[in-house]
């Protein structure tokens, strides 16, 4: 019979002393008798999550200790929500979007001209981890002299054309900020109807070559869509249409068909949603340059964000040339359903919020799907929210950035960004006339294995960290 020496014995010996104390050392945090979902493996069942060193360390289905320990008997244990489209980045926002669940935001659709100096104005830490792209609207901006202040072109950027010369500025702009770590690059064709579908397909190149995934608020209904897919696949890259339901409106089936047929053709080709009928944004921008030819009934779909008035062709006028940001009205029920009801619809919310206004998408987003489409209209099945929320997302950013595959997920060494919510209670409950009411139903929310929301009150954590390409120290 074969024996070891004792020197090998004693080895495995120390060994097994070691793991018994490890296991018996309490968690960082313990999250007891939760339901846990996690949409990549499939398990739904209650489990005891532990926390060590902002990471998951154990699943397990006997309880563990912790030196905090929250008891979520009756409550779903998600991974933390992921919000491809936030366009308020920073702390009044932030308070907002973490009380709907959300633990880490990202800029795509709009971007920045200069990725470096994005991160480096938030390095200090924020509650929810954050992500940019570049994009293409601030380098327009910036090359071609536009005027506006705000994150869209108030004039020759969005209107004028681009001479050869120009457009190589552009592309390098878009390189640099590649090289800089931008996790993807941004587009708005609708807000540059300057830009030809040429300008759009070069720019895609751009993103090819740097392996990002394009996010684009498209132009033109579903003529604009077929466009927008043939020039991401005559520039092999990676394509993410922004808001499927604002950009589709009643052609809303039409377009997650031809989304599919593109994916089942073999195209990398995803889309986002956001639930609610009313989409906004800047009233200088390039969709309202036609609003002198518009019925007066038209008018009375938009309301202005920072008074909440509906408007008038008198009051439009006045408040265009003022500037700010109007929410637009007019989907209809039927139109959002079928957004949040199609498994090609990941849950974004285009989220915005300044000087305490804004729409409630900022801070309603994730609880009215669980409140309203899955719990009451059954419209979503939860593990299928939830994937939307979380695991589609991440795998969406992944390939060009190493750190999202340590998120979406539920596992041991995975990132401990976790939302703690009541599948019975949860519900969003801000209104377009006062968007920063927070959502109700999600008492904790982890981030880094941080508790940011303790009890339904945000707490003085900040273990938000950059989410970051990797970055080309020659170019940075």
């Amino acid at each position: 019979m074969f024996r070891l020496p004792a020197l090998a014995m004693g080895i495995i010996s120390v060994m097994l002393a070691a793991c018994a104390r490890e296991q018996a050392r309490p968690y960082d945090l313990v999250i007891l008798h939760g339901r846990v979902l996690d949409p990549e493996s499939g398990l739904d069942a209650v489990r005891h999550v532990g926390i060590r060193s902002g990471k998951i360390a154990a699943v397990s289905e006997t309880p563990l200790t912790g030196v905090r320990v929250i008891d979520a008997a009756r409550h779903v244990v998600s991974p933390g929500f992921i919000d491809l489209h936030e366009h308020g980045q920073q702390e009044d926002a932030y308070r907002l979007m973490v009380r709907d669940g959300v633990t880490s935001a990202f800029e795509l659709e709009v971007g920045t001209g200069d990725v470096a100096a994005w991160y480096a104005a938030r390095d200090a830490g924020q509650m929810v981890n954050y992500g940019v792209s570049v994009g293409h609207i601030p380098a327009r901006m910036k090359v071609l002299g536009d005027p506006g202040k705000g994150l869209l072109p108030a004039g020759i950027g969005g209107s004028g054309t681009a001479t050869e010369a120009q457009m190589a500025a552009m592309e390098a702009i878009l390189r640099d900020g590649l090289a800089q770590g931008a996790v993807a690059m941004g587009f708005g064709s609708a807000y540059t109807p300057g830009a030809p579908m040429s300008e759009i397909e070069r720019m895609f190149r751009v993103a090819a070559e740097g392996g990002v995934s394009a996010h684009i608020h498209m132009r033109g209904g579903l003529e604009g869509l077929q466009e927008t897919i043939a020039a991401a696949r005559a520039a092999h890259t990676a394509l993410h249409i922004v808001h499927v339901n604002s950009s589709a409106d009643a052609e809303i089936d039409a377009f997650l068909m031809a989304i599919k047929a593109a994916r089942d053709a073999g195209q990398d080709v995803t889309t986002e949603a956001y639930p609610y009928g009313a989409g906004m944004t800047e009233i200088k921008s390039a969709l309202f340059d036609d609003w002198q030819t518009w019925p007066d009934a038209r008018f009375g779909l938009h309301q202005l964000v920072s008074t909440g008035e509906r408007l008038t062709r008198s009051t439009f006028g006045k408040a265009r040339a003022a500037g700010g940001t109007v929410i637009i009205h007019g989907r209809s029920e039927e139109q959002t359903r079928a957004a949040i009801a199609s498994p090609l619809a990941i849950i974004a919310s285009d989220g915005f919020i300044e000087n305490g206004r804004g729409h409630p998408r900022t801070s309603g987003t994730f609880a009215k799907v669980l409140g309203k489409y899955v719990r009451e209209d059954k419209v979503v099945p939860l593990m299928e929210a939830v994937r939307r929320m979380t695991l589609a997302p991440a795998q969406r950013l992944e390939r060009r950035t190493p750190a999202m595959a340590n998120k979406g997920r539920i596992k041991p060494g995975a990132d401990a960004d976790l939302t703690v919510f009541d599948p019975a209670t949860v519900i969003d409950r801000s209104t377009y006339e006062d968007g920063t009411i927070p959502s109700a139903g999600i008492p904790y929310v982890i981030v880094g294995g941080q508790i940011v929301v303790d009890g339904g009150n945000v707490t003085a954590a900040r273990p938000g960290r950059a989410i970051r390409a990797p970055v080309d120290a020659g170019r940075r």
